[in-house]
């Protein structure tokens, strides 16, 4: 790094005398750094891309004399680390026009500001998702509102898979579909709308209903990423997550149970699986005394608990995670599934294994 620079993201506050806090406020991020002596300030504030590293330490030391030309050095790599700096003779990427660059400037800030690991260049996040192929199964209330945030976001290539055609009872939370599309498969509808979008993203669909692991498995196959955003059959994230363990292919789902929604992302061969998760549930399960379900004698059946706003935050959710994985910003834990409460505005972790389980159908020592 030869002019080093704080992230505009991440620009320091003192507070009082003896306090600094880098990186903004939101856990993950920030940090709070004593300084009684307000050394660390005098380096934050030579940290503005000016000055070399070597002036830098210099300017320091000439400040601050006792404090020990070594120690600066050691105080910068340690700030570099923590991806508080970025250097200020960054030449823009060859690979972004400056059209391209115009487009994604905001998505790069945020992505700048997630990040805690030092890079070669601010355009990172880009870059890696620009070369990303990303498949999406189902283009309902999640898959087409995941769809949507990545070819937005610019990824390199979509690829959306789903049988349905376009209904009216779609229309409360599926954002890509209008009253116009009624009776045309949801595919053809969501390839249109999301080149228009962004002409730039290779968007390609087809028409297909997933009849299990073999068809999956060829899916996986062909990106690096695959977002599971169908919900029938009931087996179906079984089967993807059979299928990604045999490709090594990362793997995102979403979902809604009334008002929670929720996303799981996992990555093969990085701890306990998603039928891990099931198996540890379903042993607690009968471990539990047996449960009753009241006894519906009222004919009907129910319908999907959704709305525009419980499918778009899983989608949304599901979207972001997808993104993780390519980019590695931010860093978010795999092998797990996070839900969100909507009446309480909280979250939790559910179906988590901490261990990948010995009897786990899909991974252990006698998964078929």
């Amino acid at each position: 790094m030869h002019r080093p620079r704080i992230k505009y993201e991440h620009l320091p506050v003192r507070h009082g005398e003896d306090l600094v806090q880098i990186g903004g406020s939101l856990p993950g991020v920030a940090a709070r750094i004593p300084d009684p002596d307000g050394t660390v300030w005098a380096l934050l504030t030579l940290l503005d891309g000016t000055r070399t590293v070597d002036q830098v330490v210099a300017d320091l030391v000439h400040r601050h004399p006792d404090e020990p030309p070594d120690t600066v050095y050691t105080a910068i790599d340690t700030l570099a680390s923590a991806g508080y700096l970025e250097n200020a003779d960054e030449p823009p990427p060859e690979a972004l026009s400056e059209a391209q660059r115009e487009r994604f400037g905001r998505g790069r800030a945020l992505w700048r500001w997630m990040d805690t690991i030092p890079r070669t260049t601010g355009w990172h996040a880009q870059l890696a998702l620009r070369q990303a192929r990303v498949t999406v199964v189902g283009v309902g209330g999640i898959g087409s509102t995941a769809a949507l945030a990545l070819v937005q976001s610019g990824v390199g290539r979509l690829h959306l898979v789903e049988p349905d055609l376009v209904e009216l009872s779609n229309l409360n939370r599926q954002i890509l579909y209008t009253e116009h599309d009624l009776g045309r498969p949801k595919v053809d509808v969501a390839v249109e709308v999301l080149r228009r979008h962004n002409g730039e993203v290779e968007v390609t669909g087809e028409q297909a209903t997933v009849d299990g692991v073999g068809m999956l498995r060829r899916m996986a196959t062909r990106c690096d990423v695959l977002l599971m955003a169908a919900d029938t059959p009931h087996e179906i994230r079984s089967w993807t997550n059979r299928a990604c363990l045999d490709t090594g292919t990362a793997w995102v789902h979403g979902g809604y149970h009334g008002p929670r929604a929720g996303v799981g992302l996992f990555v093969p061969g990085n701890g306990p699986c998603y039928d891990c998760a099931r198996t540890a549930a379903a042993r607690e399960q009968l471990a539990a005394p047996p449960p009753t379900s009241w006894p519906d004698t009222s004919g009907t059946s129910g319908t999907h608990a959704v709305n525009a706003v419980s499918a778009g935050i899983a989608g949304h959710l599901a979207g972001h995670a997808v993104m993780s994985l390519i980019t590695g910003i931010p860093r978010l834990r795999a092998n797990r599934q996070i839900g969100y409460n909507l009446m309480t505005l909280q979250h939790s972790t559910f179906y988590e294994s901490a261990e990948p389980e010995p009897d786990c159908p899909a991974c252990g020592p006698s998964a078929a």
